[in-house]
């Protein structure tokens, strides 16, 4: 059972996502959160695998209540739920370590897969944000600019692909029908690409993607 705290300080919301998460069979709203202070109340009694969690809160900026979460409770998977799309919101993302970033207006089924994915360990990124990343032609990141830079590891053709889709958002069963190839093969080449950059997360993976110039705005291809 995936245990979710919703922090929004916007009930009618906060009612649909508990209605929406409730009736899954595995996953329990143990608990909702207006404003950031009543979330670090809450954390001190209750222990939930994912945080629900909106940038924008009446007392305090959600970043920087990640921030302090991850601090004291570094086992939890945030998931940003905002309206934000701005490179710099999913820049600073991938450096605070939260787990993912999804718009308010995705579909319920993303919504669902996402936290999912975060539970198990998983980096979510909401497919078509990174394109608007990769339209920039410098890279943001944490408000420093990052050019791009020649790779600094070998990779061969197909690892490359992998890389890139992984970085565009596309999940590792995705990945293997995009490329018709099996998904033990796509674990394989994910192996082998974090053993060769020396990465260990996926948010890993996406910032030398970016950083690196090997996706562009152009290569983002939507699955039939």
């Amino acid at each position: 059972m995936i245990k979710i705290l919703i922090v929004d300080d916007h009930i009618v919301l906060r009612s649909g996502l508990a209605m929406l998460l409730g009736a899954q069979d595995d996953m329990e709203i143990v608990a909702e959160a207006a404003t950031a202070a009543e979330a670090m109340e809450i954390l001190k009694s209750s222990k939930p695998d994912v945080i629900i969690l909106d940038i924008n809160l009446p007392d305090k900026n959600g970043m920087e209540l990640a921030e302090d979460i991850l601090r004291k409770h570094g086992l939890v998977k945030i998931l940003f739920l905002t309206m934000h799309d701005e490179p710099e919101y999913v820049g600073r993302v991938l450096h605070i370590g939260a787990a993912g970033y999804i718009l308010k207006n995705a579909a319920d089924t993303e919504l669902i897969n996402a936290i999912r994915a975060v539970k198990r360990g998983e980096f979510v990124l909401q497919r078509g944000l990174m394109e608007n990343i990769a339209r920039q032609k410098s890279r943001k990141l944490s408000g420093h600019t990052i050019e791009a830079a020649p790779p600094k590891a070998s990779l061969s053709k197909r690892e490359t692909e992998v890389l890139q889709l992984i970085a565009l958002g596309y999940t590792q069963q995705e990945v293997a029908d995009q490329l018709g190839i099996s998904i033990k093969t796509i674990e394989t080449h994910k192996a082998n690409i974090m053993e060769s950059l020396g990465t260990k997360k996926r948010s890993e993976l996406v910032r030398y993607a970016l950083a690196h110039g090997l996706i562009t705005g152009h290569q983002h291809k939507e699955l039939s």
